[in-house]
């Protein structure tokens, strides 16, 4: 039986490891999990980051798909959208399993030789 193909995109799937690949798009996105939308300065307190950096990382991380904004009166609130890293998590199971299926096969080979 072979493995059903990622429904995404290749080139989608690249965009997300690719922004999640940088550590403060990972520590943004970990901030942004734990629930509810943050603004800009809510993401920026407490770290050596300017709103202006946070603001260029959020936008990978929207063209990736994996937060959106909300506008709100005159705020912009950014908050998690767990499509895409599911989609990506299920493609690491497709190639997870794809490798244990060639694997079983080298080991069956060898173990014949």
């Amino acid at each position: 039986m072979r493995p059903q193909p990622p429904a995404a995109p290749p080139s989608q799937l690249a965009q997300v490891f690719f922004a999640l690949g940088d550590a403060t798009r990972l520590r943004l996105v970990a901030v942004l999990c734990a629930g509810g939308a943050f603004s800009i300065t809510q993401l920026t307190a407490n770290t050596d980051i300017s709103r202006q950096a946070v603001t260029k990382h959020l936008q990978v991380l929207a063209d990736a798909g994996l937060v959106k904004d909300l506008k709100i009166g005159r705020e912009r609130l950014w908050q998690f959208d767990p499509t895409q890293l599911e989609e990506a998590r299920r493609t690491l199971e497709v190639i997870g399993r794809q490798w244990d299926t060639a694997l079983a096969k080298l080991k069956a080979f060898a173990q014949d030789q």
